[in-house]
């Protein structure tokens, strides 16, 4: 893809995304255009409906996600700060947010479940190195994490949303929250750790593909 169709492709994608968050899934798409500052003609020759749109920014977020936990891995030896770092990046890309909005509009097919597991697999090699190392509460599960993310990242209603107006808010909470999680209190609350599927399974979409092709 040459530069100047990538520059367009995520202007586009990072539009839609904004859009999609402030004004629901079913925002019209001519929002989304004049957000991203290209024509209709460019809009709808990468992406020729909604749900292509949409199907293409899921799998743009899941793609980043994975990157963002990688670069994670990479940059800190200290698990616990891979992971907070992780979460941070995750949050700025408001990723989350944006799938949970969009799931009634999305169609889950074999490819995209392979999207998602890769950044699972991604994502639950971060959190179980910060649970091994002993900086991370072992009550802590993947869907724990994620669901996390989604409350921290969504736009506050209303006027409250000028209180994170350059996006400071949302750091803060998740660094409050992250510090809970990291402090093992014996006398704190105790639960079952809640897992990836569990949050899949409640939002009515379908799980990972097992023998015999029936879906977890």
């Amino acid at each position: 893809m040459r530069a100047d169709a990538e520059r367009s492709r995520r202007r586009i994608l990072d539009a839609a995304c904004e859009v999609f968050l402030e004004r629901g899934p079913d925002a019209p798409l001519d929002a989304v255009v004049r957000r991203a500052g290209v024509g209709p003609a460019t809009l709808y020759r990468r992406f020729p409906d909604r749900e292509a749109l949409v199907r293409a920014l899921v799998t743009d977020l899941l793609a980043r996600l994975t990157a963002a936990a990688d670069e994670a891995r990479r940059a800190e030896a200290d698990p616990y700060r891979a992971l907070r770092r992780f979460v941070h990046a995750a949050a700025d890309l408001r990723m989350g947010a944006a799938i949970v909005v969009l799931l009634d509009e999305l169609v889950v097919d074999d490819e995209l479940v392979a999207v998602r597991r890769g950044a699972v697999t991604a994502v639950e090699a971060l959190l179980c190195g910060a649970q091994e190392a002993g900086r991370l509460r072992a009550d802590v599960g993947m869907g724990d994490l994620v669901l996390l993310c989604v409350r921290a990242s969504r736009p506050l209603p209303g006027g409250l949303a000028a209180l994170d107006a350059d996006g400071s808010l949302v750091h803060r909470h998740l660094d409050l929250a992250l510090a809970g999680l990291a402090v093992a209190d014996p006398d704190g609350p105790a639960g079952a750790p809640l897992g990836f599927d569990e949050v899949i399974a409640a939002a009515g979409r379908p799980g990972e593909p097992v023998d015999g092709g029936v879906e977890a």
